[in-house]
């Protein structure tokens, strides 16, 4: 094949072929042609968060062995609950996922990895294994295919600049030198490129937050549609570069839900749309009854899927904070005060006006002759926050899904729970404790056909429990040094 001359991907260039299809051999030849020096194998543990084992390069066989066989490592240091006992686990590279580490103090080739018990099947409670088995539940049941890419936002932490100050709430899209940061994002959209991680764009967001000793400024990454497996990778991909980036700039960063209670908390909203055979299935001329039935669907389990979404107590501290939080559980187009919303996207009626409004004289080669690939509308879900899991996340979606397509009910539920209905519409849960709750009631629909391993669910029950209820929300409500306490517990979640 020809690799387009754009593609930002360097192991694609040098190998002149799509990352998907990279085998062992493909990568002793990246490494050998680029002189590697290091093989760091990356996983996502029981946290969320990104690890790594980090395997210098002695040989060529020996790089043959990590590549094609991975590692074992101690599951019960990595997953809370897991047996001592038993705990020895494979990690297994996923070839596909190479790419070239852009930080470390030794040129290294990292390459994500899946887990594997004791006698070689996939972990059940390792959170990629989760996520596929989700995604495979909704295609051999459907057809379909759920892809999903996700809205970060975070803040940079730093200095008051004295130079064009931030102005509060005032930083969507802002440019520099107002914006403060923006060095920050490009350098993120440029290592991510390079990583593989699909991107959209990245800009300022509202958030700008001016204390005594300090500015907070907003900013968000929004990544492309992929399939839910890959969506998530690349959320934890771009958390980490987001860090690594700011402390080299000397900036903190947080993802935290709350920051302050005068401003903007960072959300994590996931957009999504069902494909089959490389065509979008949730739209016709408009938003089409598989639209609808996804997203009654996600209504319908909303509650529940605040355990993976909505996993600290500050998360419940930005849905009464926040002026564009979810108000209820209902949907509207473009109606931002829902919990989903069926966002603009591009039509081919409006576009070619558009565009010789804009240019006046323009050449008819000018106009786009055919629709994209696959039609840009998605349905997005506004509930995640910073501190979600996000493979859960993604995994909970995906059975949401698969259930509501298969309701019968599915299209009553979604015209009873529009915004346009004007009712009063039932709430999200206010506490960790009640989103426990509130899993607990719908376990039986994630643990269905084996997509979350009972013991996982148990243990998300646990966490969330221990992080408290609605006696804590109450104290921090009144008591402003309790929530100041609360938010930096939970400043680096995620």
């Amino acid at each position: 094949m020809a690799t387009d001359v754009l593609e930002p991907h360097p192991l694609v260039r040098l190998l002149d072929k799509p990352a998907h299809t990279f085998t062992v051999d493909d990568l002793v030849r990246a490494v050998e042609e680029l002189g590697l020096e290091q093989v760091n194998l990356r996983y996502v543990g029981g946290d969320g968060r990104l690890k790594t084992i980090a395997f210098p390069i002695t040989s060529r066989e020996h790089l043959v062995g990590v590549l094609a066989r991975g590692e074992r490592v101690d599951g019960s240091s990595i997953f809370p609950g897991a047996a001592t006992e038993a705990s020895d686990v494979y990690i297994v590279p996923r070839h596909r996922t190479a790419f070239l580490n852009p930080f470390g103090e030794r040129r290294s080739l990292d390459v994500l990895c899946s887990f594997y018990d004791q006698d070689g099947q996939p972990l059940s409670y390792a959170r990629e294994q989760v996520v596929r088995r989700a995604a495979d539940a909704l295609v051999r049941e459907t057809g379909l295919v759920l892809e999903a890419f996700g809205e970060l936002e975070y803040y940079l932490v730093g200095e008051p600049d004295r130079v064009f100050p931030v102005e509060e709430e005032r930083g969507y899209q802002e440019s520099a030198p107002f914006s403060k940061g923006q060095r920050v994002r490009e350098q993120v959209l440029g290592h991510l490129s390079s990583m593989g991680v699909r991107l959209k764009y990245a800009h300022g967001e509202v958030g700008n937050i001016l204390e005594e000793h300090r500015q907070l400024v907003q900013h968000e990454i929004e990544l492309w549609p992929v399939p839910v497996e890959q969506a998530a990778d690349a959320l934890v991909l771009a958390k980490w570069v987001v860090r690594e980036v700011a402390a080299s700039h000397g900036l903190e960063v947080t993802f935290a839900p709350s920051v302050s209670p005068d401003g903007a908390g960072s959300g994590l909203h996931v957009h999504s749309r069902l494909v089959r055979d490389d065509a979008s299935a949730i739209v016709d001329d408009g938003l089409n009854d598989t639209g609808r039935r996804l997203i009654a669907g996600y209504l319908t389990h909303a509650k529940a899927l605040t355990a993976f979404g909505n996993t600290v107590p500050t998360s419940y501290l930005r849905f009464t904070d926040g002026d564009e939080s979810p108000e209820g559980i209902s949907w509207g187009e473009t109606d931002r005060t829902g919990l989903v919303r069926v966002p603009l996207a591009w039509t081919g009626d409006v576009l070619p006006d558009m565009i010789a409004h804009a240019n006046p004289g323009t050449p008819e080669s000018d106009v786009p002759s055919h629709e994209p690939a696959v039609h840009p509308q998605t349905i997005e879900l506004r509930l995640g926050d910073g501190s979600a899991d996000v493979h859960l996340l993604l995994a909970g979606m995906a059975v949401a899904a698969r259930v509501g397509l298969a309701d019968p009910d599915a299209l009553e539920k979604a015209e009873r729970l529009g915004t346009d209905a004007h009712r009063r519409f039932e709430q999200l849960p206010t506490s960790c404790e009640e989103s426990a709750d509130e899993l607990e009631k719908q376990r039986k629909v994630f643990e269905a056909d084996g997509v979350f391993p009972a013991s996982l669910v148990d243990q998300v029950l646990e966490e969330l429990r221990a992080a408290g209820g609605a006696k804590l929300m109450k104290k921090v409500a009144k008591d402003e040094e309790a929530r100041s306490d609360l938010v930096r517990r939970y400043w680096h979640v995620g």
